[in-house]
């Protein structure tokens, strides 16, 4: 999906040091847009890798709806949204985005995934 513009575009490496940092880039978004920004980096460092380069877009759908989209160069590991018990420790992350935004997926290109959701602007 191609926008004429972004409101945001950041690439870094995917650390625990970079979830701080980009929560603060992303200060003047909504507080649901800095949340699933940095619940998408921080499942690129835990299923990826710590210090995959990443991409993070923040933009306006056709609709009238914010989408976050975080690219990365592993297009084989795949986001799986997990039950965990109430004792995990972690597995949390895309029930979260399941529960705030209005939808979520994965796109494919040459080398590289894209996991983006929608989140509504009201």
């Amino acid at each position: 999906m191609t926008f004429e513009h972004s409101l945001f575009e950041h690439s870094l490496l995917a650390t625990s040091k970079a979830v701080p940092d980009l929560r603060h880039r992303l200060r003047e978004h909504s507080y649901d847009v800095r949340l699933c920004a940095t619940e998408l980096l921080t499942n690129v460092i835990d299923h990826v890798g710590d210090g995959t380069p990443v991409t993070i877009r923040v933009v306006p759908t056709p609709h009238g709806h914010t989408r976050v989209e975080v690219t990365d160069p592993e297009p084989r590991t795949l986001p799986i949204l997990q039950h965990p018990d109430e004792n995990a420790e972690s597995g949390r992350g895309l029930a979260l985005l399941t529960a705030l935004a209005r939808r979520w997926g994965v796109e494919w290109t040459a080398g590289r995934k894209t996991v983006w959701c929608e989140i509504s602007d009201s």
